[in-house]
């Protein structure tokens, strides 16, 4: 699924709109914090939200989640709508107090029966994911189009998404890029992303390879991680551009160090095969573990197999049996296989042939031919 975007309200309300905002008077002075302390205790709705927006963000005051919660609360118990979105999204996230999805769809609810776009592109995105009620598309949409026809980028954002997403009785992508394309021109790098997304995979649209470069190219511009991935597997394959692998290797690196596992492995690879670089181990070694750390299964394997044949790093057989059980256990047939003939030979291990057996037929069930004659 795409990224979604949680609402957040942040701001001083409407009909203070003509005064400095009271969360702009706790940056300017902390000797109008005890000022506006008294006006929260005094039931101001307007300060206790402030206020708690400045203890949740650090803004004038330290950091203080559990104050956040109860200056929301008292806010949110005067029917202010932006106080009872923010106290939803408090509970939504597990932020000061335990996360409780059925918290969160309590508080933004009362937001959302008031008009609150925020609110309503929130209580969207639980019936989206089925989170602290039933996943229900239906009322999915119901709020995110409330949400998006008050202009609320999320809502507008997040409703494309769900068309993109969803089962076939709701899937559109027309309507996905109807609701991207805006967004996408002015400048929001991830719905530029899934229209290159949309456009590479000719998802409800004839495939557009130029559509799809130019659109990556203006998200990974943006530094968005997933566009950058995307324009190096553009890049490495060909696919629309010249085949350029120095290209691939700097497209996949910013979006490695992003921490973006698939474009980690993909530069191992490539610094291990020495495609369009000098062969680098050392280099492989870096990526390979840092993909292989966040449960990159492949990456598991291909470092498990570096410590056992001591390419490029000292052999370590016992090493290399660590990185093949955690990939065995996800399932890879070929960590399965590797793993079985660790035991076989008792390398890096106890000697286990009954183990070995056990994990090679393993292997075989999941289709790798070579283990099932072991």
């Amino acid at each position: 699924m795409a990224s979604i975007s949680i609402a957040s309200c942040q701001k001083t309300k409407n009909d203070q709109h003509q005064q400095p905002s009271y969360a702009q008077i706790l940056n300017e002075k902390h000797s109008d914090v005890i000022a506006l302390q008294r006006l929260a205790e005094q039931g101001d709705t307007t300060a206790q939200f402030d206020l708690g927006v400045a203890y949740e963000n650090g803004q004038g005051v330290a950091q203080n989640y559990a104050k956040a919660i109860e200056l929301y609360t008292k806010a949110a118990g005067q029917g202010d709508s932006d106080a009872q979105n923010n106290l939803g999204r408090m509970y939504d996230e597990g932020k000061g107090v335990d996360q409780d999805y059925t918290q969160a769809v309590e508080w933004y609810t009362k937001a959302a029966n008031q008009g609150n776009a925020n609110a309503q592109n929130n209580l969207g995105l639980l019936y989206f994911e089925g989170q602290g009620v039933d996943q229900n598309y239906d009322h999915a949409i119901e709020w995110l189009q409330k949400s998006a026809e008050q202009g609320n980028m999320d809502g507008q954002y997040n409703l494309g998404v769900l068309y993109r997403d969803s089962d076939e009785n709701h899937r559109s992508y027309s309507k996905a890029i109807e609701l991207f394309e805006p967004l996408a021109e002015q400048g929001r790098s991830e719905a530029q992303n899934n229209l290159g997304e949309i456009y590479h995979n000719g998802y409800g649209v004839n495939r557009d390879l130029v559509k799809a470069i130019r659109w990556y190219q203006k998200a990974a511009e943006q530094n968005n991680a997933e566009a950058q991935y995307n324009l190096g597997i553009m890049y490495v394959t060909g696919q629309g551009v010249e085949l350029d692998e120095s290209q691939a290797v700097r497209w996949f690196e910013k979006a490695a160090v992003q921490g973006r596992m698939e474009a980690q492995y993909n530069l191992a690879v490539i610094y291990e095969k020495g495609l369009g670089v000098d062969k680098d181990y050392s280099k492989a070694i870096q990526w390979y573990q840092k993909a292989a750390e966040q449960g990159f299964v492949n990456a598991q394997n291909n470092l498990g197999r570096l410590y056992d044949y001591g390419d490029g790093v000292l052999e370590n057989d016992a090493v290399a049996v660590e990185w093949f059980q955690k990939a065995a256990s996800q399932g890879l047939p070929e960590a399965q296989y590797n793993l079985g003939r660790m035991y076989d030979y008792g390398y890096g291990i106890n000697q286990d042939k009954i183990i070995a057996k056990e994990w090679y037929s393993k292997a075989c069930n999941n289709g790798l031919q070579e283990s099932c004659n072991k």
